[in-house]
């Protein structure tokens, strides 16, 4: 009867201490982000306005956390996507890259819509000031068909080890001593600029797996060199996450450190700001989750619940393609077929920015109400379409959609220097919609693993089908043994 009692006396604390054991890093992470709002507020109250170089300082580890995780981008994303497409035959990889893509495209164009429908209803720009929201930001002047015409070419890269350190854009220069020339008479140049070509390498990757798919025996040595490289960089990943909840800590701090007063900048922006959050939230948990039952019949809450690590790490970089790493290692510890994890979520990474399309085409509308300019039904298709492509342009680092927003304004006959308005709020807002853009990008894999169930049972891949921990367990037993 004792024996009885004690063990099911003890079975609840032994659930709890699994429970935990297995959530430790999520709550580690969750409380890195409260605990670096609470230090930079306190921080902040505490002295004289913090300098450039303290603030540095303070930011120091959450910079080596960042490196760490864009450093294992380039070899994750080829060795994952190739390895991925090489597994399946190519009916079957098109068949994920149509689903992927159709997603995508119609989540973006609801996060667009959604987005005007609130701002043209709650008009957060209708009775303000323009000259009391002037901030600072470097604007680059562009044309739309110059921007979508960059995203082309830099999916066909003339140097694929230049893809992974430089990306190439149009660059318009005014005419000599001409004023009042427009953009289309600018002279067109070109630079290669700092920063991975992820569309570039994502295209390589795919031709590259289908080529090894097709090859099948022949291309074999090559798909397990793949393999291995992908496995060794999850590890690596496991490794480095469990850093993130430092790296968040300290750059949440930061970032509150570099504001000059949160309660002024909510003042003059309350309304905007309010706006593209709970546009984000309605699109987040409303109309991804109702696509979501609506594809798979499963409600997406309990999917999401179990990303908490990834969002909470997706709000403290602010950037998705470093979050990536931890997102594939999460789906892959949820059960989802590696194959698909591997081809949607590099693809996700790169082009759907569903909080980016919002944001922008609320910034747009909300700057043309505070300059009480009257917008034809025209014009808001045309932010629709340019919002759209911009999102789909915009990097997946911090603050990105700042530069694609001049491309938004443009459209409706605005000034490039209107971005500056909008600035103060902006870093913030970049953290929410990061975060969204995330969760999209996770419950699209899941949607896609979905549909794609029995398609992939018909091609089985034995290295895939296990997951990386598990790899990783069954190799150390065999180690042993022999």
């Amino acid at each position: 009867m004792s024996n009885s009692y004690a063990t099911t006396g003890s079975r609840p604390t032994s659930r709890w201490k699994r429970f935990i054991k297995s959530n430790l890093l999520t709550f580690l992470t969750v409380i890195g982000v409260f605990g670096g709002t609470t230090l930079g507020l306190m921080l902040k109250n505490s002295s004289e306005p913090w300098t450039q170089r303290e603030v540095m300082y303070i930011q120091y580890p959450g910079d080596l956390f960042l490196r760490m995780l864009k450093c294992l981008i380039v070899p994750l994303l080829v060795s994952s996507i190739t390895s991925a497409i090489g597994s399946l035959d190519l009916s079957m990889s098109k068949k994920i890259a149509f689903r992927a893509i159709v997603y995508y495209f119609t989540t973006t164009i609801c996060a667009v819509v959604l987005g005007i429908i609130l701002v043209s209803t709650i008009r957060p720009g209708a009775g303000h000031n323009v000259g009391s929201m002037k901030g600072k930001a470097a604007t680059r002047q562009v044309l739309t068909a110059d921007t979508l015409l960059d995203l082309i070419r830099n999916l066909f890269p003339p140097n694929i080890i230049q893809a992974t350190m430089f990306q190439f854009r149009t660059i318009l220069v005014p005419p000599e001593n001409a004023t009042d020339v427009p953009l289309q008479n600018y002279k067109i140049t070109s630079e290669f600029t700092e920063g991975t070509n992820v569309l570039g390498l994502v295209m390589f990757s795919v031709v590259l797996g289908a080529c090894i798919g097709k090859m099948r025996e022949a291309g074999k040595p090559l798909q397990g060199l793949f393999e291995t490289l992908s496995e060794a960089m999850m590890i690596i990943t496991s490794w480095v996450i469990w850093i993130s909840p430092i790296g968040v800590f300290f750059l949440v701090a930061a970032k509150l450190l570099e504001m000059a007063s949160f309660v002024e900048v909510l003042g003059q922006l309350g309304w905007y700001f309010m706006t593209v959050m709970l546009g984000l939230m309605l699109h987040g948990f409303g109309t991804i989750a109702v696509i979501f039952f609506l594809t798979t019949r499963k409600l997406a809450y309990p999917y999401i619940a179990q990303m908490s690590q990834v969002l909470a790490t997706a709000f403290g970089t602010g950037s998705s393609s470093a979050t990536m790493p931890i997102t594939i290692r999460c789906l892959d510890n949820m059960g989802i077929d590696p194959r698909v994890t591997r081809f949607v979520i590099p693809v996700g990474a790169t082009i759907n920015m569903d909080g980016t399309a919002l944001y922008e085409a609320v910034a747009a509308l909300f700057i043309a109400q505070l300059r009480h300019i009257p917008l034809s039904f025209g014009h808001i298709v045309a932010v629709s379409v340019t919002a759209t492509a911009a999102s789909i342009g915009a990097a997946g680092i911090p603050q990105a959609g700042l530069i694609t927003m001049v491309m938004v304004l443009d459209t409706v006959g605005l000034p490039a220097e209107d971005v500056t308005i909008i600035i103060a709020v902006d870093w913030l807002l970049d953290r929410f919609r990061t975060t969204i853009n995330v969760m999209c990008d996770a419950l699209g894999t899941i949607l896609v693993d979905s549909l794609s169930k029995k398609d992939l049972a018909s091609t089985p891949n034995e290295i895939h089908d296990a997951e990386p921990h598990e790899l990783v367990e069954l190799r150390q037993d065999s180690n042993e043994k022999e």
